[in-house]
């Protein structure tokens, strides 16, 4: 039997369309423990799927019309021809379409046989917050377009079509941490991904120790933020380093050329973080496989520190957050994750402490901020597939 959610999405398909969907799938949106900014410079990353996830349900057509309905923007409907070229929305009420409408093009561009299909879409992703709303509509998006054609795709396949519909289509310029956690995670596990070779390994969560995920409420969107300035920042630095990308870059390496002038000290910085998280990142999967929870909190504060200092994607609110959770009793470790400027903090705590963390950090935050501050406890949630609907 459907949850309420689904139960919801089915009736406004039913009512929108004049008959019932026949398949439905979902993709969740994903929290990443550490390594951040280090997706789009060949390095690693250590995410998990969260319980909060978009769902798709669909009825195939016979032409080439797709029809999109989302439930949660009240008459939010579109459609447009399966083609080549599909024009991008022209309002910013319509920008949400984007993400579906390119990820039709980049299937139709590997020459995937798409048919039309009448889809209905919600999320409870927050918009915004660092989650990968974006990436979880993504993935959705391209599972459903596969299933209205009764065709398949490699988890990683998919993962990289969504990238590229969000760089080429959408045009922010993220690297496929997103997209490949939503894709590929598992279960009650950390996923350890090599961004250069897609390789994924998985550590599992003590039972005894919560996730817990804390929204600001600051709100940014990567395409009007600096997001792509850091990332380019990034390039210039590993061209001055000698290498295409900053997985290939040792700290000795990056102070030996900063040293020589190869590097001004703001390139260093932005260099110097990403070298040094993909470092904490291995060495967090490593302490996690071990069961030492203690210092895998200890390299998420360093991450945030460098995060803050070097590569200066917090903000106040982000770095107020994880300082009252670091002051909290059972608290082993906090950082801001995602792209950063705004949006959530992901903490490490003691599952027999949580019951007083969440209200306490909810309480001390809101009593510095007006903001719409939310805190909840997650798990690590399978990655993209089928939704049932019966």
């Amino acid at each position: 039997m459907p949850d309420a959610r689904t139960r919801r999405l089915i009736a406004a398909f039913t009512k929108a369309y004049g008959h019932a969907p026949v398949r439905g799938v979902r993709a969740p949106g994903r929290v990443n423990l550490i390594g951040e900014h280090t997706d789009y410079n060949d390095g690693f990353c250590l995410p998990l799927a969260i319980d909060r996830e978009v769902r798709v349900v669909l009825r195939p057509r016979r032409d080439r019309t797709v029809r999109v309905l989302s439930l949660e923007q009240p008459g939010a409907s579109l459609s447009f021809e399966l083609a080549r070229e599909i024009p991008k929305s022209t309002t910013p009420a319509e920008r949400w379409a984007d993400y579906v409408k390119g990820c039709a093009q980049e299937l139709i561009a590997e020459r995937v046989p798409l048919v039309g299909v009448d889809l209905a879409l919600t999320g409870d992703v927050p918009l915004g917050s660092g989650l990968s709303s974006s990436a979880a509509l993504e993935v959705a998006t391209i599972h459903a377009l596969l299933s209205a054609a009764r065709t398949t795709l490699p988890a990683t396949r998919i993962a990289s079509l969504a990238q590229r519909a969000e760089n080429r289509y959408v045009g922010v310029n993220c690297g496929i941490l997103d997209q490949l956690s939503s894709a590929c995670c598992v279960a009650g596990r950390a996923m350890l991904m090599d961004c250069r070779t897609l390789g994924l390994a998985h550590a599992p969560l003590p039972k005894n120790i919560a996730v817990v995920i804390a929204d600001t409420g600051k709100r940014r969107g990567l395409v009007d933020s600096t997001y792509n300035e850091r990332r380019a920042q990034c390039e210039a630095g590993a061209k001055a380093l000698g290498v295409s990308h900053l997985r290939d870059v040792t700290l000795h390496a990056l102070w030996s050329a900063s040293r020589d002038g190869k590097l001004d000290d703001l390139a260093r910085r932005r260099c110097e973080h990403v070298v040094a998280e993909n470092g904490r990142t291995q060495a967090a999967f490593a302490a996690l496989t071990a069961g030492d929870v203690v210092a895998v909190g200890q390299l998420m504060d360093q991450s945030h520190a460098d995060l803050r200092d070097k590569f200066a994607v917090t903000c106040f609110e982000l770095d107020d957050m994880v300082a009252i959770a670091r002051g909290l009793p059972g608290c082993l470790g906090s950082r801001m994750t995602g792209a950063g400027f705004g949006g959530c903090t992901v903490s490490l705590v003691e599952q027999r402490a949580v019951r007083r963390f969440v209200p306490a950090l909810t309480k001390a935050y809101r009593a510095r901020h007006d903001l719409p501050v939310a805190v909840y406890v997650t798990r690590a949630a399978p990655g993209a597939g089928p939704l049932a609907l019966r």
